[in-house]
């Protein structure tokens, strides 16, 4: 044996693995992105012949059968909409405001609310109904 000759070592790493992994964290995250977030409030939405389906992306509003207002799942004093949908609006691709309300609803509340998303500066606002059958 010569001393002289370096002493060679195996030493590969096989990525194949950690490829897989990252594919399936991958994955993991497009689905879960996916998902519509929605409050767990109990609404009786107003029916309608005429609605179409509304963005995933949009930002919800919803409007319970006492006037109380909630965004992103915390109640919302009125004049307190526009401020925290101006910041929403801000961070969001989308600048579309869905309004969810109950049946029992004034007009003049969702027309307030309404009021104050493209106060907001929201390009587009809707107001979420269910689709009548026939």
């Amino acid at each position: 044996m010569k001393y002289n000759e370096p002493i060679e070592a195996d030493a590969s790493i096989d990525i194949g693995p950690m490829i897989d992994i990252v594919f399936i964290l991958l994955i993991f995250f497009m689905v879960t992105t996916t998902f519509v977030k929605d409050m767990k409030l109990e609404l009786e939405r107003p029916k309608a012949s005429s609605s179409v389906a509304a963005s995933s992306k949009a930002i919800r509003l919803f409007v319970d059968n006492s006037g109380a207002t909630y965004v992103d799942g915390e109640q919302v004093r009125l004049w307190l909409i526009q401020s925290k949908l101006r910041d929403l609006l801000s961070t969001s691709t989308s600048k579309v405001v869905l309004v969810v309300t109950d049946e029992g609803v004034p007009a003049g509340r969702l027309v307030e609310v309404v009021d104050q998303a493209r106060l907001a500066g929201a390009e587009s606002v809707g107001v979420a109904t269910k689709k009548e059958a026939g």
